[in-house]
């Protein structure tokens, strides 16, 4: 039996009928600065907002930006569950808005390394987010690393954010691109929707939309959709400088109601047939099984 499908009856062990599957969503961008760990923890604080439960994963193993954002450092990280033994419950940290996150450290990197055993152990922990949170946000690395891709081919889900600025529109367009010839990348089973983030009215918004659209569909022939925008707001970066999210810091900033548009057309905007649960064990098996292989 190889290693994929040893993987793959780990997963069948951890997911029955009774237990659900959260919603994973992953949150990305082609470069760095355009506020994609902004967007994380915006949209989980309103998903909470919705009834939801919500943990980030903070996979930008470069920057702690979610701890830095909520302000908040964390006792444990994903390296503390694969190393250290700890429970999946012991390195979740909960942040303001009643939002949780694991901070990721370097422990995916290192899970190529890992004997089945610990496999097993690691995977029947993070099955257990399904139980603990209803959607899950993995806040990516910016641009297109294979770390970066290797979260993007293992997502159904994808938020890319996107600024007006012709270097973002350029490097969405390049992450897409690198995705797009990623040979595990399944198009049909992939939604990528588009955020325009610091717009100045939301006809910019669609207009850069537009833009990127019309090479994507042109060059690359991959779909991608336009979820909405978010206004350019002094109210936001004040709320960073405070270390504290918009969504909590001014429930009244335009760009905290922009992200509660945004949780809602999540939420409410499609049917649910169109959005397959995958759960955060079926996500890291996808991610372990191809490093291995």
């Amino acid at each position: 039996m190889d290693q994929a499908q040893q993987l793959r009856n780990i997963i069948k062990m951890n997911q029955t009928p009774q237990r659900p599957l959260a919603r994973v969503i992953t949150v990305t961008s082609g470069k760095g600065g355009v506020g994609k760990s902004n967007t994380a923890i915006n949209l989980a604080i309103q998903f909470t907002r919705l009834g939801q439960r919500v943990i980030i994963l903070d996979a930008d193993f470069g920057l702690a930006n979610i701890e830095i954002m909520f302000g908040t450092v964390p006792k444990f990280n994903l390296s503390d569950l694969i190393y250290q033994g700890k429970d999946i419950t012991e390195i979740i940290t909960w942040g303001p808005g009643g939002v949780g996150f694991i901070s990721g450290g370097s422990g995916i990197a290192g899970m190529s390394n890992l004997s089945r055993d610990y496999l097993v152990y690691i995977i029947q922990n993070l099955a257990k987010l399904d139980s603990i949170a209803d959607i899950i946000i993995v806040d990516t690395g910016a641009g297109i690393s294979d770390a970066v891709l290797e979260f993007l081919v293992a997502s159904g889900e994808i938020l890319l954010i996107t600024t007006p600025e012709p270097t973002s529109i350029t490097d969405s367009y390049s992450l897409v691109k690198a995705l797009n010839r990623h040979p595990r990348y399944l198009r049909d089973m992939t939604q990528i929707r588009i955020i325009a983030n610091r717009v100045e009215d939301p006809e910019d918004g669609k207009n850069l939309y537009t833009k990127l659209n019309t090479v994507v569909a042109r060059y690359l022939k991959v779909p991608i959709s336009y979820l909405g925008s978010v206004p350019q707001d002094p109210k936001l970066a004040a709320a960073v400088m405070q270390q504290m999210p918009v969504s909590l810091a001014d429930t009244g900033a335009k760009s905290a109601k922009a992200y509660e548009q945004l949780a809602r057309i999540l939420m409410y905007g499609e049917q649910e047939a169109q959005v397959k649960k995958r759960g955060m064990a079926a996500f890291f098996s996808h991610i372990i099984a191809n490093k291995r292989g």
